[in-house]
């Protein structure tokens, strides 16, 4: 085994709150009455940094949390997992999120993300870990756009979630990672043009773009070409979680010496468990189970 994390994961932590509804969109009513709202370790960060050390990647997370109750509850969650971590200070707080959940699973999401102009991740917190790292995950906050100089020579992978292919925050994250994640819930008919135009521009060498029930597509040099989601194991009970568990499923096959068109079958298993399981990141999938119901048998190349 190498010396070093398998994955460095930068920025993207918080603490969501989920709110069972009755049904989405949620129609205008003084009061609901709901099932118990619950505070939960949330954020993308969170969930690819607790996706790959279920998997059994040796996983580094630094971020700015505040000095808060959420900040606290996020220390506590990941030292408690057995996690290495590197926090600084948010003066303006822990990043939060309210889930509305319906029925059928799906989600709306009311993201605070407490950004702050000028904030800067301290380079001692990531600089030895990312230089020993075998991958580096950079999470798309604001501060985390910063980091990449000091990422050459590593191999870099992004989140754009549901970007439009114009708003300019995500340039910098779609034109300087080596492997980049999107949802197509925003592209319509561009989704190919969108990912055409971040090869052409970038440095990526593949663009992955998830489809929800439709599964997941890929361009790279061998061209388009798309994958069907994975069986679900059980009945739809939340969304959340399940992009950020499609990454680390892709990940963990990556970095298992997997080529990326079965990395990534991989990672429709791991987002088809995450969308059965209540909760954002409560119950990330394991070795085991993954490579159980992908029909392959451990390796443990790492």
């Amino acid at each position: 085994m190498k010396p070093g994390h398998d994955v460095v994961v930068i920025g993207g932590t918080g603490v969501d709150t989920t709110v069972y509804v009755p049904s989405l969109p949620l129609p205008y009513a003084d009061t609901y009455a709901v099932p118990p709202v619950i505070d939960r370790i949330g954020n993308t960060g969170s969930g690819v940094a607790l996706g790959c050390h279920a998997l059994g990647l040796r996983v580094k997370l630094v971020d700015l949390i505040g000095d808060d109750p959420q900040g606290r509850f996020i220390r506590a969650r990941f030292e408690g997992g057995g996690i290495d971590t590197g926090w600084a200070l948010a003066p303006q707080g822990t990043r939060r999120s309210v889930l509305l959940v319906g029925p059928d699973g799906r989600r709306t999401s009311l993201f605070d993300p407490r950004a702050a102009e000028g904030e800067r991740l301290p380079r001692e917190l990531y600089l030895e870990a990312v230089r020993d790292a075998r991958h580096v995950h950079v999470s798309l906050t604001g501060f985390s756009r910063h980091v990449y100089p000091d990422l050459d020579g590593r191999f870099v992978s992004t989140d754009l979630h549901d970007w439009d292919g114009e708003d300019d925050f995500h340039h910098d994250y779609a034109y300087s990672s080596d492997l980049v994640f999107l949802s197509a819930s925003a592209l319509g008919a561009r989704r190919e043009e969108v990912m055409r135009d971040i090869l052409s521009r970038g440095r990526a060498g593949a663009v992955v773009c998830t489809d929800g029930a439709a599964g997941c597509h890929v361009l790279d040099a061998a061209g388009p070409r798309s994958f069907p989601a994975a069986p679900l194991p059980g009945p739809v009970v939340d969304s959340n979680g399940a992009g950020d568990a499609f990454v680390s499923g892709v990940l963990y096959g990556l970095l298992s010496g997997r080529i990326l068109d079965e990395s990534v079958r991989l990672g429709t298993v791991a987002g088809a468990h995450a969308c059965t399981s209540a909760g954002t990141h409560e119950n990330p999938i394991d070795e085991a189970t993954l490579l159980d119901r992908a029909g392959e048998p451990r390796e443990p190349t790492r």
